[in-house]
Protein backbone atom coordinates (compact mmCIF):
# COMPACT_ATOMS: atom_id res chain seq x y z
CA UNK A 1 0.00 0.00 0.00
CA UNK A 2 1.40 3.44 -1.01
CA UNK A 3 1.70 6.30 1.40
CA UNK A 4 -0.74 8.92 1.28
CA UNK A 5 0.33 12.54 1.21
CA UNK A 6 -0.93 15.55 2.45
CA UNK A 7 0.29 18.91 2.05
CA UNK A 8 -0.45 21.39 5.17
CA UNK A 9 -0.61 24.97 3.44
CA UNK A 10 -0.71 28.37 5.81
CA UNK A 11 0.41 31.68 5.70
CA UNK A 12 1.79 31.13 9.11
CA UNK A 13 3.64 28.64 10.69
CA UNK A 14 1.36 25.53 10.00
CA UNK A 15 1.18 24.44 13.40
CA UNK A 16 -2.39 24.33 13.82
CA UNK A 17 -3.30 22.47 10.48
CA UNK A 18 -0.66 20.04 11.25
CA UNK A 19 -1.80 18.95 14.61
CA UNK A 20 -6.07 18.95 13.35
CA UNK A 21 -4.76 16.91 10.36
CA UNK A 22 -2.40 14.29 11.83
CA UNK A 23 -5.19 14.13 14.93
CA UNK A 24 -7.53 13.31 11.75
CA UNK A 25 -4.88 10.98 10.09
CA UNK A 26 -4.53 8.82 13.79
CA UNK A 27 -8.10 7.66 13.48
CA UNK A 28 -7.23 6.17 10.08
CA UNK A 29 -3.39 5.15 9.93
CA UNK A 30 0.03 5.24 12.14
CA UNK A 31 2.46 7.86 11.66
CA UNK A 32 4.35 5.40 9.52
CA UNK A 33 1.63 5.25 6.75
CA UNK A 34 1.31 9.08 5.62
CA UNK A 35 3.95 11.82 4.83
CA UNK A 36 2.90 15.51 5.71
CA UNK A 37 4.66 18.07 3.69
CA UNK A 38 4.44 21.82 5.55
CA UNK A 39 4.00 24.54 3.34
CA UNK A 40 4.16 27.68 5.52
CA UNK A 41 4.32 31.71 5.40
CA UNK A 42 2.52 31.83 2.08
CA UNK A 43 2.98 35.12 0.60
CA UNK A 44 1.30 35.07 -2.93
CA UNK A 45 -0.64 32.90 -5.51
CA UNK A 46 2.00 31.44 -6.71
CA UNK A 47 2.84 29.00 -3.96
CA UNK A 48 -0.55 27.74 -3.96
CA UNK A 49 -0.77 26.84 -7.48
CA UNK A 50 2.22 25.02 -6.95
CA UNK A 51 1.31 23.23 -4.07
CA UNK A 52 -2.16 22.68 -6.00
CA UNK A 53 -0.17 20.91 -8.42
CA UNK A 54 1.78 18.69 -6.82
CA UNK A 55 -1.10 17.00 -5.36
CA UNK A 56 -2.49 16.55 -8.12
CA UNK A 57 0.18 14.88 -9.94
CA UNK A 58 0.88 12.92 -6.70
CA UNK A 59 -2.14 11.96 -5.63
CA UNK A 60 -2.77 14.28 -2.49
CA UNK A 61 -5.02 16.12 -0.53
CA UNK A 62 -4.68 19.86 1.26
CA UNK A 63 -5.04 20.43 4.61
CA UNK A 64 -4.99 24.95 5.31
CA UNK A 65 -5.28 27.56 7.51
CA UNK A 66 -5.53 31.32 5.92
CA UNK A 67 -6.66 33.94 6.96
CA UNK A 68 -6.36 35.62 3.84
CA UNK A 69 -9.35 35.63 2.34
CA UNK A 70 -8.13 36.39 -1.00
CA UNK A 71 -5.63 33.13 -0.48
CA UNK A 72 -8.30 30.84 0.52
CA UNK A 73 -10.88 31.50 -1.98
CA UNK A 74 -7.99 31.00 -4.95
CA UNK A 75 -6.73 27.76 -3.34
CA UNK A 76 -10.34 26.37 -2.77
CA UNK A 77 -10.74 26.73 -6.47
CA UNK A 78 -7.67 25.93 -7.41
CA UNK A 79 -8.25 22.83 -6.01
CA UNK A 80 -11.48 22.06 -7.28
CA UNK A 81 -10.36 22.87 -10.64
CA UNK A 82 -7.67 20.14 -10.56
CA UNK A 83 -9.88 17.55 -8.66
CA UNK A 84 -7.78 17.95 -5.46
CA UNK A 85 -9.51 17.35 -2.33
CA UNK A 86 -8.59 20.41 -0.47
CA UNK A 87 -9.74 21.35 3.19
CA UNK A 88 -10.17 24.59 4.60
CA UNK A 89 -9.43 24.34 8.80
CA UNK A 90 -10.03 27.29 9.72
CA UNK A 91 -12.26 29.16 7.43
CA UNK A 92 -15.53 27.70 8.73
CA UNK A 93 -15.03 29.40 12.57
CA UNK A 94 -13.87 32.53 11.41
CA UNK A 95 -16.85 33.00 9.48
CA UNK A 96 -19.32 31.63 12.10
CA UNK A 97 -17.28 34.05 14.94
CA UNK A 98 -17.73 37.01 12.33
CA UNK A 99 -21.55 36.53 12.09
CA UNK A 100 -21.45 35.66 15.95
CA UNK A 101 -19.38 39.05 17.02
CA UNK A 102 -20.73 41.14 14.06
CA UNK A 103 -17.06 41.87 13.16
CA UNK A 104 -14.39 41.32 10.70
CA UNK A 105 -11.54 38.94 11.72
CA UNK A 106 -8.26 40.90 11.58
CA UNK A 107 -6.72 38.96 9.03
CA UNK A 108 -3.03 38.80 10.36
CA UNK A 109 -1.22 35.38 10.43
CA UNK A 110 0.06 34.06 13.10
CA UNK A 111 -1.16 36.40 15.62
CA UNK A 112 -2.11 33.17 18.58
CA UNK A 113 1.98 32.98 17.84
CA UNK A 114 3.01 36.68 18.17
CA UNK A 115 6.93 36.35 18.12
CA UNK A 116 7.17 38.65 20.82
CA UNK A 117 10.40 38.07 22.78
CA UNK A 118 9.13 35.87 25.92
CA UNK A 119 8.34 33.23 22.73
CA UNK A 120 11.61 33.52 21.60
CA UNK A 121 13.40 33.49 25.07
CA UNK A 122 11.04 30.06 25.53
CA UNK A 123 11.79 28.09 22.15
CA UNK A 124 15.38 29.17 22.64
CA UNK A 125 15.39 27.29 26.26
CA UNK A 126 13.50 23.89 24.75
CA UNK A 127 16.22 24.02 22.04
CA UNK A 128 19.21 24.87 24.54
CA UNK A 129 17.65 21.71 26.95
CA UNK A 130 17.49 19.42 23.85
CA UNK A 131 20.88 20.08 22.66
CA UNK A 132 22.77 19.85 26.42
CA UNK A 133 20.54 17.02 27.38
CA UNK A 134 22.72 13.91 29.09
CA UNK A 135 25.82 15.88 29.44
CA UNK A 136 26.43 14.83 25.15
CA UNK A 137 28.10 18.85 24.78
CA UNK A 138 29.95 19.53 27.60
CA UNK A 139 29.85 23.46 26.26
CA UNK A 140 26.10 24.10 27.71
CA UNK A 141 27.46 24.10 31.20
CA UNK A 142 29.39 27.43 30.85
CA UNK A 143 25.93 28.55 29.25
CA UNK A 144 23.05 27.59 30.68
CA UNK A 145 21.41 29.11 33.52
CA UNK A 146 21.12 26.06 35.88
CA UNK A 147 22.63 22.74 35.55
CA UNK A 148 21.23 19.74 37.25
CA UNK A 149 23.51 16.76 38.02
CA UNK A 150 22.02 13.65 39.35
CA UNK A 151 22.86 9.59 38.95
CA UNK A 152 20.46 7.92 35.94
CA UNK A 153 16.93 8.35 37.11
CA UNK A 154 16.86 11.39 38.83
CA UNK A 155 14.35 13.13 36.07
CA UNK A 156 17.00 15.33 34.87
CA UNK A 157 15.57 15.68 31.39
CA UNK A 158 11.95 16.03 32.19
CA UNK A 159 13.02 19.03 34.49
CA UNK A 160 15.23 20.72 31.96
CA UNK A 161 12.17 20.68 29.24
CA UNK A 162 9.88 21.41 32.53
CA UNK A 163 12.30 24.86 33.42
CA UNK A 164 12.85 25.44 29.69
CA UNK A 165 9.20 26.64 29.14
CA UNK A 166 9.99 29.23 31.90
CA UNK A 167 12.55 30.14 29.57
CA UNK A 168 15.39 28.98 31.60
CA UNK A 169 18.55 27.30 29.84
CA UNK A 170 18.90 24.30 31.31
CA UNK A 171 21.91 21.77 30.79
CA UNK A 172 22.11 18.28 32.89
CA UNK A 173 24.87 16.58 33.49
CA UNK A 174 24.78 12.57 34.44
CA UNK A 175 26.87 11.71 37.44
CA UNK A 176 28.62 8.69 36.90
CA UNK A 177 31.72 7.03 38.73
CA UNK A 178 33.44 5.77 35.60
CA UNK A 179 33.06 8.90 34.11
CA UNK A 180 34.83 12.51 35.59
CA UNK A 181 32.22 15.47 35.49
CA UNK A 182 33.55 18.11 32.58
CA UNK A 183 35.61 20.95 34.16
CA UNK A 184 33.31 23.36 33.39
CA UNK A 185 31.26 22.07 36.02
CA UNK A 186 33.49 23.40 38.42
CA UNK A 187 33.98 26.92 36.92
CA UNK A 188 30.31 28.07 37.16
CA UNK A 189 29.22 29.54 40.56
CA UNK A 190 28.06 27.12 42.80
CA UNK A 191 24.92 27.86 43.53
CA UNK A 192 24.02 27.48 39.67
CA UNK A 193 24.28 23.77 39.92
CA UNK A 194 21.79 21.95 41.25
CA UNK A 195 22.36 18.27 42.39
CA UNK A 196 19.59 15.82 42.13
CA UNK A 197 19.49 13.45 45.61
CA UNK A 198 17.48 10.33 45.38
CA UNK A 199 17.38 7.58 48.32
CA UNK A 200 19.09 4.16 47.20
CA UNK A 201 15.46 2.63 47.72
CA UNK A 202 13.54 4.87 45.51
CA UNK A 203 16.16 4.62 42.82
CA UNK A 204 16.62 0.77 42.69
CA UNK A 205 12.74 0.70 42.43
CA UNK A 206 12.76 2.97 39.83
CA UNK A 207 15.67 1.01 37.53
CA UNK A 208 14.30 -1.97 38.13
CA UNK A 209 10.93 -0.80 36.46
CA UNK A 210 12.94 0.57 33.84
CA UNK A 211 14.60 -3.08 33.08
CA UNK A 212 11.42 -4.65 32.90
CA UNK A 213 10.20 -1.62 30.33
CA UNK A 214 12.61 -2.62 28.27
CA UNK A 215 11.97 -6.32 28.75
CA UNK A 216 14.86 -6.77 30.53
CA UNK A 217 15.68 -8.77 33.95
CA UNK A 218 15.61 -6.68 37.19
CA UNK A 219 18.96 -8.08 38.28
CA UNK A 220 21.04 -6.12 36.00
CA UNK A 221 23.71 -4.54 36.94
CA UNK A 222 22.60 -1.00 36.37
CA UNK A 223 20.18 -1.77 39.39
CA UNK A 224 22.69 -3.84 41.80
CA UNK A 225 22.20 -2.36 45.09
CA UNK A 226 25.91 -2.41 45.32
CA UNK A 227 26.47 -0.53 42.23
CA UNK A 228 23.22 2.14 43.31
CA UNK A 229 25.46 2.62 46.40
CA UNK A 230 28.73 3.50 44.35
CA UNK A 231 27.23 5.93 41.90
CA UNK A 232 25.46 7.42 45.01
CA UNK A 233 28.65 7.71 46.76
CA UNK A 234 30.54 9.21 43.66
CA UNK A 235 27.67 11.77 43.78
CA UNK A 236 28.10 12.95 46.87
CA UNK A 237 31.84 13.48 46.90
CA UNK A 238 30.97 15.46 43.55
CA UNK A 239 28.74 17.64 45.28
CA UNK A 240 31.22 18.28 48.40
CA UNK A 241 33.41 19.14 45.65
CA UNK A 242 30.92 21.74 43.99
CA UNK A 243 29.33 23.16 47.03
CA UNK A 244 26.38 23.96 45.61
CA UNK A 245 22.45 23.19 46.54
CA UNK A 246 20.99 19.67 46.39
CA UNK A 247 16.83 18.64 46.22
CA UNK A 248 15.88 15.69 47.72
CA UNK A 249 14.13 14.09 44.73
CA UNK A 250 12.85 10.50 46.09
CA UNK A 251 9.39 11.50 46.37
CA UNK A 252 8.95 14.71 44.65
CA UNK A 253 7.35 15.18 41.28
CA UNK A 254 9.05 16.98 38.57
CA UNK A 255 6.75 20.07 39.19
CA UNK A 256 7.57 20.04 42.71
CA UNK A 257 11.20 19.82 42.21
CA UNK A 258 10.95 22.89 39.82
CA UNK A 259 8.96 25.16 42.14
CA UNK A 260 11.78 24.54 44.65
CA UNK A 261 14.35 25.83 41.98
CA UNK A 262 12.13 28.66 40.68
CA UNK A 263 11.95 29.94 44.35
CA UNK A 264 15.47 29.31 44.97
CA UNK A 265 15.84 31.56 41.54
CA UNK A 266 13.94 34.45 43.26
CA UNK A 267 17.04 34.45 45.80
CA UNK A 268 18.73 38.18 46.07
CA UNK A 269 22.23 36.27 45.27
CA UNK A 270 21.34 34.55 42.10
CA UNK A 271 22.03 36.10 38.80
CA UNK A 272 21.26 34.56 35.69
CA UNK A 273 24.27 36.55 34.02
CA UNK A 274 26.90 35.85 35.86
CA UNK A 275 29.18 33.21 35.04
CA UNK A 276 33.24 32.90 36.23
CA UNK A 277 33.86 31.67 32.50
CA UNK A 278 33.75 35.17 31.38
CA UNK A 279 35.38 37.22 34.58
Amino acid sequence: MEKAIIYVVSDSVGETAEFVTKAALSQFMSENDYDLYRIPYVENIEVLRGAVYHANQLGAMIGFTLVNPMFREFLIQEAKNKNVECVDIMGPMLQAMERKFKKRPKQEPGLIHKLDEDYFRRVEAIEFAVRYDDGRDPRGVQQADIVLIGVSRTSKTPLSQYLAHKQLKVANVPIVPEVEPPTSLFEIPSHKCIGLRISPEKLNDIRKERLKSLGLGDQAAYANVDRIASELDYFNKIIHQLGCPVIDVSNKAVEETANIILNMINQPYWDLHDNKANE
